[in-house]
């Protein structure tokens, strides 16, 4: 931060060109190390730190941009597809144009936890720390079961749209407690989409591949990390078990949590920004962003 400084607050929207050509939209607002923020599947880009200026009154630049086929982005090229490889290119984009000299901190929730992993392990060089907010993936096979249900997904919402999503995913294993909060919000990530029929073609594919091989990988990651885990009432997609698994393989890796009953920490932006700025004022990180 400039001295004497107060760091803009007001997002300002960049575009960021893939490696197959196609943009990736977002916003970038503060001033000072980078964080990079990637959204989960159906998701859009607003939905990591949800609104949450805390970041950027701490001195950082929070820079949060939509996957491909998500929110304002552009779908996968006709020879690509939604791919956890593609991804973590399409992330090593959006540092390239936003943060090219320095390393910078990725946090990414569910499927942008993934991504952002894969990103680490590709390019350790270019991360000062790896947030990983409710991860699901344990880099295994995905069972034809799982397969399935996202493919259930994805024929309601080419049926009929967000109500045809909503339809599937109403499926009676939601919590009575917290049915009407989840179903609302999966209801308002859909509306901020401008190509529904990419977002379902990630449904599709994304969840047929892996971000990394086998869980034994996250011992690779050798760069200090932040698992943030929900759980499991209100949160079952994101089990709390495999966070504890990616804090215990993951070298050094700490996680932080809701408490029981609570609101899952990754719906709360301002408790989860601190966290995450916390992490980033840690010596460990602070010196690699430097």
């Amino acid at each position: 931060m400039p001295p004497g400084g107060t760091p803009e607050l007001e997002p300002q929207p960049f575009a960021a060109v893939a490696d197959g050509g196609n943009t990736l939209r977002g916003d970038a607002s503060g001033a000072g190390p980078t964080v990079i923020q990637a959204h989960g599947i159906t998701a859009a880009r607003k939905y990591v730190t949800h609104g949450s200026r805390l970041l950027q009154r701490r001195g950082f630049t929070a820079v949060m941009y939509d996957a491909r086929g998500h929110g304002e982005s552009d779908p996968a090229p006709a020879d690509q597809a939604y791919e956890y490889a593609e991804l973590a290119r399409d992330m090593g984009a959006v540092v390239d144009s936003r943060s090219p000299d320095r390393r910078v901190v990725v946090a990414g929730h569910s499927m942008g936890a993934h991504t952002a992993a894969a990103f680490t392990l590709a390019e350790p060089d270019r991360v000062a720390g790896l947030v990983a907010i409710g991860p699901a993936a344990r880099g295994m096979p995905s069972s034809s079961e799982s397969v399935a249900y996202w493919d259930r997904l994805a024929d309601g919402l080419e049926r009929g749209g967000v109500d045809g999503f909503i339809e599937v995913y109403d499926d009676g294993s939601h919590d009575p407690a917290w049915r009407d909060v989840v179903l609302r919000l999966a209801s308002q990530r859909l509306e901020l989409h401008r190509d529904l029929t990419a977002v379902a073609a990630a449904l599709r594919s994304t969840p047929r591949s892996r971000p990394f091989e086998g869980p034994e990988r996250l011992s690779e990651i050798v760069v200090p990390t932040l698992v943030v885990a929900s759980h499991d009432q209100a949160d079952p997609g994101h089990p709390y078990a495999v966070a504890e698994e990616w804090a215990e393989r993951i070298p050094g890796a700490r996680m932080v949590s809701e408490g029981e009953g609570e609101s899952p920490l990754a719906w709360q932006g301002g408790k989860l920004s601190r966290e995450i700025a916390s992490f980033c004022e840690q010596a460990a990180v602070a010196e690699r962003l430097e």
